[in-house]
Protein backbone atom coordinates (compact mmCIF):
# COMPACT_ATOMS: atom_id res chain seq x y z
CA UNK A 1 0.00 0.00 0.00
CA UNK A 2 1.09 2.99 -1.09
CA UNK A 3 4.96 4.26 -1.94
CA UNK A 4 7.97 4.29 0.05
CA UNK A 5 8.45 6.14 3.25
CA UNK A 6 10.01 9.06 1.70
CA UNK A 7 10.01 11.89 4.37
CA UNK A 8 7.16 14.64 3.67
CA UNK A 9 7.68 17.89 6.24
CA UNK A 10 4.73 18.24 9.07
CA UNK A 11 2.57 20.71 8.31
CA UNK A 12 0.05 20.34 11.63
CA UNK A 13 0.76 20.16 14.84
CA UNK A 14 3.71 22.63 15.33
CA UNK A 15 6.54 22.17 17.78
CA UNK A 16 5.59 24.70 19.84
CA UNK A 17 1.71 23.89 19.77
CA UNK A 18 2.56 20.63 21.63
CA UNK A 19 2.22 20.54 25.26
CA UNK A 20 6.07 19.77 26.49
CA UNK A 21 6.01 17.06 29.37
CA UNK A 22 9.48 16.81 29.71
CA UNK A 23 10.11 18.70 32.47
CA UNK A 24 6.82 17.13 34.21
CA UNK A 25 7.75 13.45 34.50
CA UNK A 26 4.48 12.52 36.77
CA UNK A 27 2.38 14.52 34.34
CA UNK A 28 1.59 11.54 31.91
CA UNK A 29 0.66 12.03 28.58
CA UNK A 30 -0.54 9.83 25.78
CA UNK A 31 -1.31 9.93 21.66
CA UNK A 32 -3.95 7.30 20.51
CA UNK A 33 -2.93 7.09 16.77
CA UNK A 34 -5.21 6.25 15.08
CA UNK A 35 -5.15 4.09 11.69
CA UNK A 36 -8.10 1.71 10.80
CA UNK A 37 -9.64 1.53 14.68
CA UNK A 38 -11.95 4.21 13.70
CA UNK A 39 -14.37 4.40 16.57
CA UNK A 40 -13.80 4.65 20.87
CA UNK A 41 -15.51 1.77 21.83
CA UNK A 42 -14.15 -1.57 22.15
CA UNK A 43 -11.05 0.51 21.24
CA UNK A 44 -7.79 -1.39 23.22
CA UNK A 45 -5.33 1.13 22.38
CA UNK A 46 -7.39 4.03 23.68
CA UNK A 47 -8.51 2.05 26.62
CA UNK A 48 -4.71 0.93 27.38
CA UNK A 49 -3.73 5.02 26.55
CA UNK A 50 -6.91 5.83 29.19
CA UNK A 51 -5.63 3.25 31.79
CA UNK A 52 -1.85 4.24 31.76
CA UNK A 53 -2.37 8.00 31.62
CA UNK A 54 -3.31 11.07 32.73
CA UNK A 55 -4.34 12.80 29.75
CA UNK A 56 -4.41 11.33 25.95
CA UNK A 57 -4.38 13.03 22.80
CA UNK A 58 -6.24 11.29 20.00
CA UNK A 59 -4.30 11.58 16.59
CA UNK A 60 -5.00 11.17 12.72
CA UNK A 61 -1.99 11.54 10.55
CA UNK A 62 -2.57 12.04 7.03
CA UNK A 63 0.01 9.74 5.05
CA UNK A 64 0.90 11.85 1.51
CA UNK A 65 2.01 7.58 0.74
CA UNK A 66 -1.65 7.01 0.48
CA UNK A 67 -2.69 10.04 -1.40
CA UNK A 68 -2.84 10.72 -5.52
CA UNK A 69 -0.36 9.02 -7.82
CA UNK A 70 1.55 7.19 -4.52
CA UNK A 71 -1.79 5.77 -3.59
CA UNK A 72 -3.73 2.51 -3.72
CA UNK A 73 -6.75 3.42 -3.03
CA UNK A 74 -9.46 5.03 -5.63
CA UNK A 75 -11.07 8.26 -4.77
CA UNK A 76 -14.40 6.73 -3.36
CA UNK A 77 -12.32 4.64 -0.60
CA UNK A 78 -10.40 7.94 0.47
CA UNK A 79 -14.37 9.62 1.17
CA UNK A 80 -15.56 6.78 2.81
CA UNK A 81 -12.34 7.31 5.13
CA UNK A 82 -12.82 10.95 5.44
CA UNK A 83 -16.65 10.63 6.32
CA UNK A 84 -15.24 7.83 9.10
CA UNK A 85 -12.55 10.50 10.45
CA UNK A 86 -15.44 13.40 10.53
CA UNK A 87 -17.33 10.70 12.54
CA UNK A 88 -15.00 9.78 15.17
CA UNK A 89 -14.41 13.07 16.15
CA UNK A 90 -18.19 13.59 16.21
CA UNK A 91 -17.94 10.45 18.96
CA UNK A 92 -15.29 12.06 21.10
CA UNK A 93 -17.28 15.53 21.20
CA UNK A 94 -20.14 13.12 22.56
CA UNK A 95 -18.34 11.56 25.99
CA UNK A 96 -17.35 15.57 26.09
CA UNK A 97 -13.86 15.60 24.52
CA UNK A 98 -12.81 18.47 22.56
CA UNK A 99 -11.81 16.24 19.14
CA UNK A 100 -9.00 14.68 16.97
CA UNK A 101 -5.93 16.29 16.30
CA UNK A 102 -4.79 16.00 12.97
CA UNK A 103 -1.66 15.99 11.09
CA UNK A 104 -0.44 15.77 7.34
CA UNK A 105 3.40 14.36 7.08
CA UNK A 106 4.98 10.73 7.09
CA UNK A 107 3.73 9.40 10.32
CA UNK A 108 7.07 8.93 11.96
CA UNK A 109 7.57 12.62 11.26
CA UNK A 110 4.75 13.75 13.23
CA UNK A 111 4.77 10.92 15.89
CA UNK A 112 8.44 12.41 16.53
CA UNK A 113 7.02 16.01 17.58
CA UNK A 114 4.95 14.42 20.35
CA UNK A 115 7.96 12.02 21.24
CA UNK A 116 10.28 14.60 21.59
CA UNK A 117 7.88 16.69 24.05
CA UNK A 118 7.97 13.61 26.12
CA UNK A 119 4.34 11.93 25.18
CA UNK A 120 4.02 8.75 24.85
CA UNK A 121 1.74 7.17 21.78
CA UNK A 122 -0.09 3.83 21.24
CA UNK A 123 -1.91 2.15 18.57
CA UNK A 124 -3.79 -0.97 17.79
CA UNK A 125 -1.48 -3.70 16.24
CA UNK A 126 -2.20 -2.92 12.36
CA UNK A 127 -2.87 -6.32 10.07
CA UNK A 128 -1.02 -5.21 7.07
CA UNK A 129 2.13 -5.91 4.50
CA UNK A 130 4.24 -3.83 2.24
CA UNK A 131 4.23 0.08 3.57
CA UNK A 132 2.22 -0.78 6.84
CA UNK A 133 4.49 -2.76 8.05
CA UNK A 134 7.31 -1.32 7.63
CA UNK A 135 5.53 1.79 8.80
CA UNK A 136 4.62 0.00 12.06
CA UNK A 137 8.20 -1.63 12.49
CA UNK A 138 9.76 2.00 12.39
CA UNK A 139 7.40 3.74 14.75
CA UNK A 140 8.11 1.21 17.42
CA UNK A 141 11.86 0.86 16.80
CA UNK A 142 12.42 4.47 16.29
CA UNK A 143 9.50 6.26 18.19
CA UNK A 144 8.76 3.72 20.83
CA UNK A 145 5.17 3.89 20.00
CA UNK A 146 3.30 0.60 22.00
CA UNK A 147 1.45 -1.56 19.13
CA UNK A 148 -1.59 -2.84 21.35
CA UNK A 149 -3.21 -6.22 20.63
CA UNK A 150 -6.78 -6.87 21.04
CA UNK A 151 -8.16 -7.85 17.68
CA UNK A 152 -8.24 -11.67 18.89
CA UNK A 153 -5.66 -12.64 16.82
CA UNK A 154 -2.60 -15.15 17.96
CA UNK A 155 0.40 -13.70 17.80
CA UNK A 156 4.26 -14.61 18.38
CA UNK A 157 3.24 -18.30 18.92
CA UNK A 158 5.08 -21.42 17.37
CA UNK A 159 1.41 -23.06 16.42
CA UNK A 160 -1.01 -19.94 15.93
CA UNK A 161 -3.38 -22.46 14.57
CA UNK A 162 -3.28 -24.26 17.86
CA UNK A 163 -6.76 -24.25 19.31
CA UNK A 164 -7.49 -20.76 17.22
CA UNK A 165 -11.14 -21.88 17.05
CA UNK A 166 -11.29 -21.47 20.93
CA UNK A 167 -9.11 -18.12 21.12
CA UNK A 168 -11.39 -16.50 18.90
CA UNK A 169 -14.63 -17.51 20.54
CA UNK A 170 -12.79 -16.76 23.44
CA UNK A 171 -11.82 -13.06 22.60
CA UNK A 172 -15.79 -12.48 20.91
CA UNK A 173 -17.42 -13.88 24.76
CA UNK A 174 -15.18 -11.30 26.38
CA UNK A 175 -16.18 -8.00 27.93
CA UNK A 176 -15.49 -4.99 25.21
CA UNK A 177 -12.16 -2.75 25.97
CA UNK A 178 -13.83 0.33 27.64
CA UNK A 179 -12.42 3.67 29.06
CA UNK A 180 -14.00 6.14 31.05
CA UNK A 181 -13.39 9.85 29.75
CA UNK A 182 -14.23 11.25 32.87
CA UNK A 183 -11.16 9.76 34.59
CA UNK A 184 -8.80 11.26 32.17
CA UNK A 185 -8.31 14.61 30.09
CA UNK A 186 -8.27 14.37 26.31
CA UNK A 187 -6.57 17.00 24.63
CA UNK A 188 -6.84 18.63 21.27
CA UNK A 189 -4.36 20.77 19.40
CA UNK A 190 -6.21 23.28 17.39
CA UNK A 191 -6.80 23.30 13.47
CA UNK A 192 -4.65 26.51 13.00
CA UNK A 193 -1.32 26.48 11.30
CA UNK A 194 0.90 27.79 13.64
CA UNK A 195 3.25 30.48 12.94
CA UNK A 196 6.00 27.69 11.23
CA UNK A 197 3.40 25.67 10.04
CA UNK A 198 4.74 24.76 6.32
CA UNK A 199 3.18 24.46 2.82
CA UNK A 200 0.76 21.64 2.12
CA UNK A 201 0.71 19.58 -1.09
CA UNK A 202 -1.11 22.15 -3.04
CA UNK A 203 2.37 24.07 -2.31
CA UNK A 204 0.37 27.18 -1.35
CA UNK A 205 -0.12 29.02 1.90
CA UNK A 206 0.06 27.11 5.25
CA UNK A 207 -1.65 24.02 4.77
CA UNK A 208 -4.05 23.30 7.62
CA UNK A 209 -4.91 19.70 7.05
CA UNK A 210 -8.33 18.63 7.71
CA UNK A 211 -10.42 15.85 5.96
CA UNK A 212 -11.81 18.80 3.94
CA UNK A 213 -8.66 20.61 3.31
CA UNK A 214 -7.04 17.26 2.40
CA UNK A 215 -9.77 16.25 -0.15
CA UNK A 216 -8.93 19.50 -2.01
CA UNK A 217 -5.42 19.75 -1.74
CA UNK A 218 -5.17 16.10 -3.50
CA UNK A 219 -8.35 16.59 -5.98
CA UNK A 220 -9.68 13.39 -4.80
CA UNK A 221 -13.17 13.50 -6.58
CA UNK A 222 -14.73 10.21 -6.04
CA UNK A 223 -16.73 9.09 -9.39
CA UNK A 224 -18.25 5.92 -7.91
CA UNK A 225 -22.06 5.75 -7.24
CA UNK A 226 -23.53 3.73 -4.50
CA UNK A 227 -20.62 3.92 -1.95
CA UNK A 228 -22.37 3.93 1.35
CA UNK A 229 -21.83 6.64 4.20
CA UNK A 230 -18.52 6.05 6.34
CA UNK A 231 -18.45 6.29 10.17
CA UNK A 232 -20.14 4.50 12.94
CA UNK A 233 -23.09 5.97 12.93
CA UNK A 234 -24.08 4.58 9.45
CA UNK A 235 -22.43 1.66 10.22
CA UNK A 236 -25.02 0.91 13.30
CA UNK A 237 -27.47 1.57 11.46
CA UNK A 238 -26.68 -0.74 9.20
CA UNK A 239 -25.93 -3.99 11.48
CA UNK A 240 -29.34 -2.88 13.52
CA UNK A 241 -31.03 -2.76 10.00
CA UNK A 242 -29.39 -6.16 8.71
CA UNK A 243 -29.70 -7.92 11.74
CA UNK A 244 -33.66 -7.50 11.54
CA UNK A 245 -33.62 -8.96 8.73
CA UNK A 246 -31.26 -11.84 8.95
CA UNK A 247 -33.45 -14.78 8.00
CA UNK A 248 -33.08 -13.27 4.31
CA UNK A 249 -29.37 -13.57 4.55
CA UNK A 250 -28.87 -17.76 3.08
CA UNK A 251 -30.53 -16.70 -0.14
CA UNK A 252 -29.24 -13.55 -0.99
CA UNK A 253 -25.44 -14.35 -1.06
CA UNK A 254 -25.19 -15.67 -4.20
CA UNK A 255 -26.85 -13.42 -6.75
CA UNK A 256 -25.23 -10.25 -7.33
CA UNK A 257 -28.89 -8.16 -7.82
CA UNK A 258 -30.20 -10.07 -4.37
CA UNK A 259 -26.82 -9.71 -2.63
CA UNK A 260 -26.76 -5.79 -2.80
CA UNK A 261 -29.40 -5.28 -0.68
CA UNK A 262 -29.25 -8.67 1.38
CA UNK A 263 -26.38 -8.90 2.93
CA UNK A 264 -25.16 -6.81 5.58
CA UNK A 265 -23.28 -4.26 3.82
CA UNK A 266 -20.81 -3.94 6.88
CA UNK A 267 -17.37 -5.14 5.11
CA UNK A 268 -15.75 -0.94 4.62
CA UNK A 269 -16.97 -0.20 8.13
CA UNK A 270 -15.26 -3.32 9.70
CA UNK A 271 -12.41 -2.97 7.31
CA UNK A 272 -12.05 1.16 8.69
CA UNK A 273 -13.04 0.04 11.51
CA UNK A 274 -15.65 1.89 12.83
CA UNK A 275 -17.39 -1.14 14.24
CA UNK A 276 -15.36 -3.85 15.91
CA UNK A 277 -15.83 -7.38 14.57
CA UNK A 278 -16.45 -8.41 18.49
CA UNK A 279 -19.31 -6.11 19.12
CA UNK A 280 -21.09 -6.77 15.82
CA UNK A 281 -20.78 -10.46 16.75
CA UNK A 282 -22.40 -9.60 20.27
CA UNK A 283 -25.07 -7.50 18.49
CA UNK A 284 -26.27 -10.31 15.73
CA UNK A 285 -26.00 -12.76 19.06
CA UNK A 286 -28.33 -10.98 21.28
CA UNK A 287 -30.50 -9.51 18.77
CA UNK A 288 -30.97 -11.94 15.82
CA UNK A 289 -33.23 -14.88 16.06
CA UNK A 290 -31.54 -18.55 16.23
CA UNK A 291 -31.33 -19.95 12.59
CA UNK A 292 -29.25 -20.35 9.39
CA UNK A 293 -29.38 -16.71 8.64
CA UNK A 294 -27.62 -16.15 11.94
CA UNK A 295 -25.24 -19.39 12.04
CA UNK A 296 -24.33 -18.14 8.29
CA UNK A 297 -23.52 -14.41 9.37
CA UNK A 298 -21.43 -15.77 12.38
CA UNK A 299 -19.49 -18.16 10.28
CA UNK A 300 -18.44 -15.05 8.02
CA UNK A 301 -17.08 -13.20 11.05
CA UNK A 302 -14.74 -16.37 11.85
CA UNK A 303 -13.60 -15.97 8.72
CA UNK A 304 -13.15 -12.58 8.77
CA UNK A 305 -10.36 -13.31 11.26
CA UNK A 306 -9.38 -16.36 9.58
CA UNK A 307 -7.90 -13.98 6.81
CA UNK A 308 -6.53 -11.75 9.38
CA UNK A 309 -4.81 -14.63 10.63
CA UNK A 310 -2.88 -15.65 7.67
CA UNK A 311 -1.64 -12.33 7.39
CA UNK A 312 -0.57 -11.85 10.47
CA UNK A 313 0.99 -15.56 10.34
CA UNK A 314 3.13 -14.51 7.09
CA UNK A 315 3.36 -10.41 5.66
CA UNK A 316 4.19 -12.07 1.81
CA UNK A 317 0.91 -12.82 0.84
CA UNK A 318 0.61 -9.97 -0.69
CA UNK A 319 3.78 -9.89 -2.68
CA UNK A 320 4.52 -13.75 -3.81
CA UNK A 321 2.65 -17.56 -3.70
CA UNK A 322 2.43 -18.68 -1.30
CA UNK A 323 3.87 -22.38 -2.33
CA UNK A 324 6.81 -21.75 -4.59
CA UNK A 325 6.18 -23.92 -7.04
CA UNK A 326 3.42 -21.68 -8.56
CA UNK A 327 6.03 -18.30 -8.39
CA UNK A 328 5.52 -16.79 -11.44
CA UNK A 329 2.71 -18.79 -12.43
CA UNK A 330 0.97 -17.37 -15.74
CA UNK A 331 3.89 -14.54 -15.66
CA UNK A 332 5.35 -15.13 -19.11
CA UNK A 333 1.52 -15.13 -20.45
CA UNK A 334 0.95 -11.51 -19.59
CA UNK A 335 -0.74 -9.82 -22.45
CA UNK A 336 -1.70 -6.19 -21.86
CA UNK A 337 -4.45 -6.37 -23.94
CA UNK A 338 -6.20 -9.11 -22.21
CA UNK A 339 -5.79 -7.39 -18.91
CA UNK A 340 -7.41 -4.66 -20.33
CA UNK A 341 -10.51 -6.28 -21.56
CA UNK A 342 -10.85 -7.83 -17.82
CA UNK A 343 -10.53 -4.05 -16.70
CA UNK A 344 -12.79 -2.46 -18.57
CA UNK A 345 -15.11 -5.15 -18.54
CA UNK A 346 -14.56 -6.08 -22.47
CA UNK A 347 -14.21 -9.96 -22.55
CA UNK A 348 -17.16 -10.98 -24.56
CA UNK A 349 -18.57 -12.52 -21.31
CA UNK A 350 -21.45 -11.20 -19.85
CA UNK A 351 -21.36 -11.85 -16.26
CA UNK A 352 -17.30 -11.35 -16.01
CA UNK A 353 -18.02 -8.18 -17.73
CA UNK A 354 -21.11 -7.15 -15.83
CA UNK A 355 -19.42 -7.45 -12.59
CA UNK A 356 -16.05 -5.73 -13.68
CA UNK A 357 -17.99 -3.07 -14.64
CA UNK A 358 -20.44 -2.53 -11.10
CA UNK A 359 -16.72 -3.00 -9.36
CA UNK A 360 -15.40 0.02 -11.34
CA UNK A 361 -18.39 2.22 -11.03
CA UNK A 362 -19.57 1.27 -7.27
CA UNK A 363 -16.30 -0.38 -5.45
CA UNK A 364 -18.47 -3.55 -4.70
CA UNK A 365 -19.18 -7.08 -5.28
CA UNK A 366 -20.21 -9.93 -3.58
CA UNK A 367 -18.44 -12.76 -2.84
CA UNK A 368 -19.15 -15.42 -5.50
CA UNK A 369 -18.53 -12.61 -8.23
CA UNK A 370 -15.29 -11.73 -6.68
CA UNK A 371 -14.42 -15.05 -6.87
CA UNK A 372 -15.95 -15.25 -10.81
CA UNK A 373 -13.71 -12.63 -11.69
CA UNK A 374 -10.69 -14.01 -9.93
CA UNK A 375 -11.05 -17.28 -11.62
CA UNK A 376 -11.45 -16.09 -14.82
CA UNK A 377 -8.99 -13.92 -14.94
CA UNK A 378 -6.40 -16.62 -13.55
CA UNK A 379 -7.71 -19.63 -15.17
CA UNK A 380 -9.18 -18.58 -18.36
CA UNK A 381 -7.04 -15.25 -19.47
CA UNK A 382 -4.44 -16.78 -17.68
CA UNK A 383 -2.65 -13.83 -16.55
CA UNK A 384 0.15 -13.04 -13.30
CA UNK A 385 -2.68 -12.90 -9.91
CA UNK A 386 -1.03 -9.48 -8.57
CA UNK A 387 -1.99 -7.41 -11.21
CA UNK A 388 -5.59 -8.40 -10.88
CA UNK A 389 -5.35 -8.68 -7.03
CA UNK A 390 -4.08 -4.92 -7.10
CA UNK A 391 -6.87 -3.78 -9.59
CA UNK A 392 -9.43 -5.53 -7.20
CA UNK A 393 -7.68 -3.13 -3.96
CA UNK A 394 -7.83 -0.34 -5.63
CA UNK A 395 -11.33 -0.29 -6.57
CA UNK A 396 -13.16 -2.17 -3.44
CA UNK A 397 -14.36 0.61 -0.70
CA UNK A 398 -13.83 -2.26 1.96
CA UNK A 399 -10.41 -3.20 0.37
CA UNK A 400 -8.91 -5.12 3.26
CA UNK A 401 -5.01 -6.14 2.31
CA UNK A 402 -5.58 -9.54 4.31
CA UNK A 403 -8.98 -10.15 2.86
CA UNK A 404 -8.27 -9.08 -0.21
CA UNK A 405 -4.79 -10.95 -1.67
CA UNK A 406 -5.09 -14.14 0.53
CA UNK A 407 -8.62 -14.77 -1.20
CA UNK A 408 -6.98 -14.20 -4.54
CA UNK A 409 -4.79 -16.68 -4.07
CA UNK A 410 -6.78 -19.40 -2.71
CA UNK A 411 -9.03 -18.90 -5.66
CA UNK A 412 -6.35 -18.60 -8.14
CA UNK A 413 -5.27 -22.28 -6.43
CA UNK A 414 -1.34 -20.53 -5.50
CA UNK A 415 -1.48 -22.63 -2.10
CA UNK A 416 -0.93 -25.89 -3.33
CA UNK A 417 -4.72 -27.59 -1.89
CA UNK A 418 -6.27 -29.96 -3.95
CA UNK A 419 -8.73 -29.09 -6.66
CA UNK A 420 -9.66 -25.82 -8.13
CA UNK A 421 -12.66 -23.35 -7.63
CA UNK A 422 -12.82 -22.39 -11.48
CA UNK A 423 -15.71 -20.95 -11.92
CA UNK A 424 -17.82 -20.74 -15.17
CA UNK A 425 -19.19 -17.30 -16.33
CA UNK A 426 -21.89 -18.55 -18.50
CA UNK A 427 -23.37 -20.88 -15.90
CA UNK A 428 -23.50 -17.93 -13.24
CA UNK A 429 -25.97 -16.16 -15.46
CA UNK A 430 -28.09 -18.96 -15.93
CA UNK A 431 -27.81 -19.87 -12.08
CA UNK A 432 -27.07 -16.07 -10.66
CA UNK A 433 -28.68 -14.17 -13.25
CA UNK A 434 -31.38 -15.90 -15.14
CA UNK A 435 -33.53 -12.79 -16.16
CA UNK A 436 -30.84 -10.77 -17.20
CA UNK A 437 -31.16 -8.16 -14.45
CA UNK A 438 -27.68 -7.66 -13.44
CA UNK A 439 -25.78 -7.96 -16.74
CA UNK A 440 -28.74 -5.30 -18.45
CA UNK A 441 -28.09 -3.25 -15.57
CA UNK A 442 -24.38 -2.82 -16.21
CA UNK A 443 -24.04 -4.05 -19.63
CA UNK A 444 -27.19 -1.59 -21.11
CA UNK A 445 -25.63 -2.53 -24.54
CA UNK A 446 -26.99 -5.85 -24.26
CA UNK A 447 -30.34 -4.79 -22.68
CA UNK A 448 -32.04 -5.23 -25.55
CA UNK A 449 -30.76 -8.81 -26.25
CA UNK A 450 -33.37 -12.02 -24.69
CA UNK A 451 -32.54 -13.08 -21.39
CA UNK A 452 -31.66 -16.99 -22.51
CA UNK A 453 -29.15 -15.59 -24.78
CA UNK A 454 -27.23 -14.03 -21.89
CA UNK A 455 -24.93 -16.96 -20.85
CA UNK A 456 -23.42 -16.49 -24.83
CA UNK A 457 -24.57 -13.30 -26.85
CA UNK A 458 -22.31 -14.15 -29.66
CA UNK A 459 -24.49 -17.50 -29.97
CA UNK A 460 -27.64 -15.59 -30.70
CA UNK A 461 -28.72 -16.06 -34.03
CA UNK A 462 -28.32 -13.07 -36.35
CA UNK A 463 -31.54 -13.09 -37.17
CA UNK A 464 -32.46 -12.14 -33.19
CA UNK A 465 -29.42 -9.65 -33.24
CA UNK A 466 -30.67 -7.98 -35.94
CA UNK A 467 -34.46 -7.62 -34.56
CA UNK A 468 -33.15 -6.25 -31.53
CA UNK A 469 -30.45 -3.99 -32.37
CA UNK A 470 -27.54 -5.62 -31.02
CA UNK A 471 -24.70 -6.73 -32.82
CA UNK A 472 -21.99 -8.78 -31.26
CA UNK A 473 -18.82 -7.61 -32.40
CA UNK A 474 -19.71 -4.19 -32.76
CA UNK A 475 -20.90 -2.44 -29.24
CA UNK A 476 -20.01 -5.81 -27.44
CA UNK A 477 -17.03 -8.04 -28.61
CA UNK A 478 -17.23 -11.14 -29.30
CA UNK A 479 -14.97 -13.37 -26.77
CA UNK A 480 -11.67 -12.67 -26.35
CA UNK A 481 -10.65 -16.27 -25.91
CA UNK A 482 -12.39 -19.79 -26.40
CA UNK A 483 -13.38 -20.21 -22.71
CA UNK A 484 -13.55 -24.23 -23.34
CA UNK A 485 -9.88 -24.49 -24.87
CA UNK A 486 -8.34 -22.26 -22.60
CA UNK A 487 -9.85 -23.99 -19.49
CA UNK A 488 -8.37 -27.26 -20.65
CA UNK A 489 -4.97 -25.44 -21.43
CA UNK A 490 -4.66 -24.46 -18.12
CA UNK A 491 -6.01 -27.17 -16.19
CA UNK A 492 -2.94 -29.35 -18.16
CA UNK A 493 -0.78 -27.11 -16.80
CA UNK A 494 -1.68 -26.67 -13.33
CA UNK A 495 -2.00 -29.89 -12.52
CA UNK A 496 1.06 -30.88 -13.66
CA UNK A 497 2.76 -28.55 -11.32
CA UNK A 498 0.16 -29.68 -8.95
CA UNK A 499 2.25 -33.14 -7.42
CA UNK A 500 5.08 -31.00 -6.62
CA UNK A 501 2.80 -28.25 -5.28
CA UNK A 502 1.26 -30.48 -2.89
CA UNK A 503 3.90 -32.13 -1.55
CA UNK A 504 5.49 -28.90 -0.62
CA UNK A 505 3.25 -27.77 1.58
CA UNK A 506 5.06 -31.29 3.73
CA UNK A 507 8.00 -28.84 4.36
CA UNK A 508 7.44 -26.66 7.75
CA UNK A 509 7.83 -23.17 6.69
CA UNK A 510 5.82 -23.50 3.28
CA UNK A 511 2.67 -24.61 5.92
CA UNK A 512 3.30 -21.53 7.74
CA UNK A 513 3.02 -19.44 4.90
CA UNK A 514 -0.25 -21.07 3.87
CA UNK A 515 -1.84 -20.99 7.60
CA UNK A 516 -4.40 -23.69 6.43
CA UNK A 517 -7.28 -23.36 9.22
CA UNK A 518 -6.57 -27.31 10.18
CA UNK A 519 -2.72 -25.90 11.18
CA UNK A 520 0.46 -28.20 9.95
CA UNK A 521 -1.87 -31.28 10.33
CA UNK A 522 -3.88 -30.83 7.43
CA UNK A 523 -0.98 -29.14 5.38
CA UNK A 524 0.94 -32.84 5.79
CA UNK A 525 -2.15 -34.63 5.13
CA UNK A 526 -2.45 -32.78 2.02
CA UNK A 527 0.95 -33.94 1.28
CA UNK A 528 0.66 -37.22 1.99
CA UNK A 529 -2.94 -38.03 0.29
CA UNK A 530 -1.78 -35.40 -3.17
CA UNK A 531 1.69 -34.95 -3.31
CA UNK A 532 1.94 -37.53 -5.85
CA UNK A 533 -1.43 -37.74 -7.62
CA UNK A 534 -3.03 -34.35 -8.85
CA UNK A 535 -6.18 -33.35 -7.63
CA UNK A 536 -9.59 -32.94 -8.98
CA UNK A 537 -11.39 -29.93 -10.23
CA UNK A 538 -14.17 -28.11 -9.03
CA UNK A 539 -16.16 -26.70 -11.30
CA UNK A 540 -19.73 -26.02 -10.17
CA UNK A 541 -19.31 -22.46 -9.17
CA UNK A 542 -19.22 -23.42 -5.42
CA UNK A 543 -17.55 -21.17 -3.23
CA UNK A 544 -16.07 -23.86 -1.27
CA UNK A 545 -13.70 -23.32 1.74
CA UNK A 546 -10.76 -21.14 2.06
CA UNK A 547 -9.06 -24.40 2.79
CA UNK A 548 -10.84 -27.04 1.32
CA UNK A 549 -12.45 -28.52 4.65
CA UNK A 550 -15.81 -27.77 4.33
CA UNK A 551 -18.05 -24.67 3.64
CA UNK A 552 -17.51 -20.95 4.93
CA UNK A 553 -20.39 -21.84 6.76
CA UNK A 554 -18.71 -24.24 8.50
CA UNK A 555 -16.96 -23.63 11.78
CA UNK A 556 -15.48 -27.09 12.48
CA UNK A 557 -13.29 -26.15 9.70
CA UNK A 558 -11.47 -24.45 12.18
CA UNK A 559 -10.97 -27.08 15.03
CA UNK A 560 -7.93 -28.13 14.00
CA UNK A 561 -5.41 -28.61 16.77
CA UNK A 562 -1.71 -28.41 15.26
Amino acid sequence: MGADDDATPATVPDREAIRSLVDSPADAGTVVWHREDLRIADNPALAAAAAGSDRILPLFVFDPAFYGDRGAACDARIAFLHDCLRDLDRQYHDVGAPGLTYAHSDPIEALGRFVDAGWDVVATRSVTGRYGLRRDERARNEMGVELVDGDGLVRDADRPRREWKAAVESWLAADPYDWDPRDVAVERIGSGAGPNAEPGPDHGDSFVPTPEAVTAAYDVAPEKSMVPEGGRAAGRDRLESFTARIGEYPGSISSPVDARGGTSGLSPHLRFGCLSVREVHRYVDEHAPDGRGKSMFVSRLFWNRHYRQKLVDWPGWLEEAVNPVYAGFNRERRDPELVAAWTAGETGFPMVDASMRCLRETGWLNFRMRALCASFYFHILQQPWRIGADHFYKHLIDADAAINYTQWQSQCGLVGRPGLRLYNPRKQVRDQDPDGEFVKRWIPELDPLPAEHLDRPEHAPLAVQAECGVEIGGEYPYPVVDFEAAREEFKRRYYDAAPAAAARLADEPIARRASLSGGFGAARAIAEEHGVDAAGETDSGSAGSADGRGHQTDLSAFDGTD
